[in-house]
């Protein structure tokens, strides 16, 4: 697993799915699982993520969060 940034390229709240945009252009899915746990009610897009992909071709998006927001996170 490799942990990165991205920004939210689109964001549908009645499921809570979408995509984000990494630096290079590549454009990545998520679903509803990979937002479940950061604590986070909503996204709008352009926002700076950090995030979490599996090592597979294509790779897949496992967890999303902003760091300082969320349980266990700290700002500073």
């Amino acid at each position: 697993m490799s942990a990165m940034q991205a920004s939210v390229h689109r964001y549908d709240a009645a499921d809570a799915s979408g995509a984000v945009i990494l630096d290079n252009g590549v454009v990545l899915p998520f679903t509803s699982d990979a937002l479940r746990d950061s604590g986070l009610r909503g996204l709008r897009v352009g926002q700076r993520l950090s995030m979490e992909v599996t090592d597979a071709d294509p790779p897949t998006v496992t967890r999303l969060w902003i760091v300082g927001i969320g349980e266990g996170q700290s700002i500073g």
